[in-house]
């Protein structure tokens, strides 16, 4: 017979079949999966770990020229979404585009100044990069464009190398060799389908980094909001506050702050009433381009840079100009660039996929997460080559893009043409603009990244999550971004392999009129079997735990004994290993439980396995282990085990 429930149907064998017709009760022994021949088990491995969307199914017996259609298509989304294209779609991109330009314009210019780059460079990166990801990105919601915790990571990683004020021609070109080189990490993970690297950066890490990066990029606005020209390079908490009240008697510019204060409150109303009503979505969408448009026409009248008010002055006008030539293909900045870019890279790549994720599971649709990092790259290579920095999804802008009614991802389209329109005729307009409402508008931008209520939820499930969260946060906030983004990674790190080198054991009982066995712990009334001593792995077993496993196993053991003793007891007779989680197990496992057997027997104490899956038992054969143990040792269940180890106790209870 086989077991539906093995991943590979587990082949069954009767214990004896001359008595079976005889004894239908007896136990069954957990027989060994056939024998696949090394390619096949290796082909299968590859293709479940790298492959486990099966890419290929859609090419398989077709012809040539289907093949070609959809291999086109694979690559280009747009012209199998595109076939069905029609006029209400079209008016929900529209609409989306329109809105998610409006909001999109006034911080492009604010996040260009976060990257410490002249203003036009932000706007550049919404016109290609867009443009781009419409016809390969698989994602019908998110919108692309700069973002502040890139842009203020990248920012900040590259001043460490040049100065952007007295070098800005190379700081420029150090920025645009970090955007090949993120959009190069990007598509590589995507083609050699690589992407679930990008899941060892925990959620509870992404949200202490993110809430980190928000307070940061916050106070980095109080230079522009508070009108002060002598203001700190340092982002850490310290550095930025000494550098804010040092300059409180003479640096401050009290015609700013109203303008800035002004703004911020309006800014903050209008987010309020779109929390307050889904229907007013456009209210927050537009209030940064009113702002925007209502402080320049202020600042114009009144000549208010006259007194103080620092502007934005001159925005080149025109769309992106060629920059290839200016990306470093050799020399000293080379290497600096490349490991700029790939952390950068990686950085939008995790926000990008997980935008898209967030918004294809409302719309109940898939996205492909390689075709994604492939599009992400794309679009960051080109946009390297046409004066754009990184640019990735941006959180804000989706939610406009989806809430909008975007239908397709033409409403980034939309926006690019609206952006290409500005670059070309508006820009000009742009030069009374206020510092202060730029500063405003990221202010209210990154307020939304603080995400307490997730904070609150990882500390109620999960304390080392929040130690994570939390390491990441302060790390940002009294460090730098880099070194927050390090102890995110770190101690993402340090938590798997925690789980991986200490895994849990428990102690199993029988729950009360049934023949279950669960964890004593969590069931207090499951009763334990005299003489019997059921302890179940919750882990693969591997050279990094299995050491760990035999002695926890032994010191489990070891402090049964004692308890049995002190009541004047029967002592432990057989040990059952309950392996039904056990997944895998390698070399150092097979010896670690030699040893464990070896151990056992010394003390007069038989090893018992339960339940082994088909690629334990096959190892377990083939180490000759199953041999050793004896292959009336191997049952199927624990209640079989039971009622061959301890009969007396299977008829009573």
């Amino acid at each position: 017979m086989r077991n539906a429930n093995s991943e590979h149907s587990i082949e069954i064998k009767e214990m004896d079949s001359s008595n079976n017709n005889n004894n239908p009760s007896l136990p069954y022994k957990v027989g060994v999966p056939p024998k696949q021949n090394l390619w096949t088990e290796f082909s299968t491995t590859l293709k479940e770990t790298f492959f486990s969307d099966d890419p290929l199914h859609s090419f398989k017996h077709q012809s040539k020229c289907r093949q070609l259609i959809l291999g086109i298509q694979a690559v280009f989304p747009i012209f199998e979404w595109g076939r069905n294209y029609d006029l209400a779609k079209f008016k929900g991109d529209l609409i989306s585009g329109l809105t998610i330009a409006s909001l999109c314009i006034p911080q492009d210019i604010g996040y260009a100044k976060l990257a410490n780059l002249a203003p036009q460079y932000g706007l550049y990166s919404s016109f290609v990069p867009p443009l781009v990801y419409a016809f390969m990105g698989s994602s019908r919601d998110i919108a692309i464009g700069p973002v502040a915790v890139v842009s203020l990571l990248l920012g900040t990683l590259l001043q460490n190398e040049i100065d952007p004020v007295k070098d800005a021609f190379e700081y420029r070109r150090l920025a645009f060799t970090a955007t090949f080189f993120a959009g190069i990490t990007q598509a590589t993970l995507g083609i050699l389908r690589l992407g679930f690297l990008i899941d060892f950066l925990s959620h509870a890490a992404v949200v202490g980094f993110m809430a980190g990066a928000a307070i940061t990029i916050a106070l980095q606005q109080l230079k522009g909001f508070l009108g002060i020209k002598k203001f700190t390079k340092n982002t850490d908490i310290v550095s930025v506050m000494r550098s804010v009240f040092g300059s409180a008697h003479h640096g401050w510019n009290w015609e700013t702050i109203v303008i800035g204060a002004t703004f911020l409150v309006f800014l903050l109303f209008a987010k309020y009433i779109g929390k307050k009503s889904k229907k007013l979505f456009w209210v927050p969408a537009i209030a940064p381009l009113i702002s925007v448009v209502l402080s320049t026409f202020f600042v114009y009248i009144t000549h208010a840079e006259n007194k103080g008010v620092q502007i934005v002055r001159h925005i080149e006008k025109g769309i992106n100009p060629p920059s290839v030539k200016e990306i470093y293909l050799s020399g000293e900045y080379l290497l600096k660039g490349v490991r700029i870019g790939m952390v950068a890279g990686i950085i939008a790549l995790t926000e990008a996929v997980a935008i898209g994720r967030t918004f294809a599971a409302m719309k109940d649709y898939q996205i492909d997460g390689n075709k994604e990092m492939v599009a992400l790259g794309a679009m960051n290579i080109a946009g390297s080559m046409t004066s754009c920095y990184v640019a990735t999804g941006s959180f804000s802008r989706s939610a406009v893009n989806y809430m909008a009614g975007c239908k397709t991802a033409a409403s980034n389209i939309v926006m690019s043409i609206v952006v290409f329109l500005t670059l070309q005729f508006i820009t000009p307009l742009f030069e009374y603009t206020p510092n202060a409402i730029l500063s405003s508008i990221i202010i209210s931008a990154v307020i939304g990244l603080i995400d307490y209520e997730a904070a609150i939820l990882i500390w109620k499930i999960d304390k080392f999550d929040f130690i994570a969260c939390m390491g990441a946060f302060f790390g940002v906030v009294f460090a730098s971004v880099e070194i927050g983004l390090l102890i995110a990674v770190s101690i993402s790190f340090a938590k798997l392999l925690l789980q991986v080198t200490r895994p849990k054991t428990v102690i199993l009982g029988k729950i009360p009129r049934t023949n279950v066995y669960r964890n004593i712990q969590q069931y207090p009334e499951a009763s334990k079997v005299p003489g019997v001593l059921i302890i179940r792995v919750d882990s693969a077993i591997y050279f990094s735990n299995s050491n760990y496993i035999k002695e926890r196993i032994l010191r489990w053991l070891t402090d049964e004994e004692e308890q049995l003793k002190a009541a004047g007891l029967f002592d432990i007779q057989f040990l059952i290993v309950e392996m039904s989680p056990v997944t895998d197990i390698d070399t150092s496992g097979i010896h670690a439980l030699e040893e464990l057997h070896r151990s056992l027997q010394k003390r007069d104490v038989q090893l018992v396995l339960a339940n082994p899956g088909p690629v334990v038992i096959d190892k377990l054969h083939a180490s000759k282990f199953a041999s050793c143990l004896g292959e009336d040792k191997i049952f199927l269940t624990v209640a079989d085990a039971i009622q061959t180890c301890s009969p007396k106790f299977a008829e009573e209870v």
